[in-house]
């Protein structure tokens, strides 16, 4: 196992040089002048436009920059916000429990929801519950989020008044920000009513979110099932009587729950990526919509830091999917 993990972490180095590389690279593809943005509608001479350049490093070549980038950011430096003047990790770290709570239960809902929907889609493979839940998973996966979260604003937030239309929370409360999760910190606040506000705020949020990754879990899930339920060793548990619920939970589920785990695992990136438009669809303020505000405003600091340090959660998260995988079946030996 331990030279499994220095398998893995070796391959990361390069893993990391690369998207470095590209975090770099991508806000200096977009149009703009950060230092014209910077100064707004007073705008800058050609002299002082020249002092600001100078001073944020811009004037040089783009090799020199981004050695540059790489240096301060392997001494744990990763830049201050343009905008803001405050460091980016420190507003990176303020933002990502909102996106956290916020991927946490909608990933909850995918796989709480996906598992046994594709587990009773394989048994029940042809029958009515098959067609339909595989059709809503093709609908689902394919539905743009934009879209769908537009359509349950309109109906529940619009038309039914039962959630709120954005935000974490209702106005009226406040409450120290003591873990960054909205759930948590309304609940140990004590004041009546400010946990229902806050999950009544995360509802549609996190229902258009597990969406995709719900659709795609059902259809692996049922994908695995099929697969695993026609082995030799399913068909000797069936001849042997064992009871059906046993055969399924511990000779079939288990072993199908690998493609699924990785799966899951997968979606976490998928989680990142669709909560930059969720997030800025329903006003939730985490790293999503903090992004695509860094991006308009062209806050080069951000947007390559914010690139690497989301980039580094996913390698992360890839990393412990490969090592859950011993503890789904024990016949898996890393060496």
């Amino acid at each position: 196992m331990f030279r499994f993990i220095l398998s893995r972490l070796l391959y990361l180095v390069p893993t990391f040089i690369g998207i470095t590389i590209i975090a770099f690279s991508f806000p200096r593809f977009l149009e703009g002048d950060p230092v014209l943005l910077m100064a707004g509608e007073r705008g800058v001479s050609p002299e002082r436009h020249a002092e600001l350049s100078a001073q944020l490093g811009y004037d040089q070549p783009l090799v020199v920059q981004y050695f540059d980038f790489l240096g301060r950011l392997l001494h744990g430096d990763l830049g201050t916000s343009l905008v803001t003047k405050k460091p980016v990790l420190a507003e990176f770290l303020s933002l990502f429990p909102a996106t956290v709570e916020l991927g946490l239960v909608a990933i909850l809902l995918a796989v709480l929801l996906g598992v046994p929907i594709g587990v009773i889609a394989a048994i029940k493979r042809g029958s009515w519950f098959d067609q339909l839940s595989m059709t809503g998973a093709l609908v689902g996966f394919s539905m743009p989020i934009f879209w769908w979260g537009l359509l349950l604003i309109i109906f529940f937030s619009g038309y039914l008044g039962w959630t709120p239309v954005s935000g974490r929370i209702s106005l009226m409360y406040f409450f120290p920000n003591v873990t960054g999760f909205m759930l948590i910190d309304s609940l140990i606040s004590g004041q009546d009513g400010a946990f229902v506000s806050a999950l009544r705020h995360l509802i549609l949020p996190s229902i258009v979110l597990a969406t995709i990754p719900l659709a795609v879990i059902a259809r692996q899930t049922r994908s695995a099932m099929l697969e695993v339920m026609s082995e030799d060793y399913v068909r000797t548990a069936r001849a042997k009587g064992m009871p059906r619920r046993r055969v399924i939970g511990v000779h079939a589920l288990r072993n199908a729950l690998i493609p699924v785990v990785t799966t899951i695992g997968l979606q976490i990136g998928v989680l990142l990526a669709g909560a930059i438009l969720t997030e800025t669809i329903f006003s939730w303020p985490g790293i999503g919509k903090w992004m695509i505000d860094s991006i308009s405003r062209r806050d080069y600091p951000v947007v390559q830091s914010g690139l690497l340090l989301i980039a580094g959660v996913v390698m992360v998260v890839n990393l412990l999917v490969d090592l859950t995988y011993g503890l789904i079946n024990p016949r898996i030996r890393h060496r």
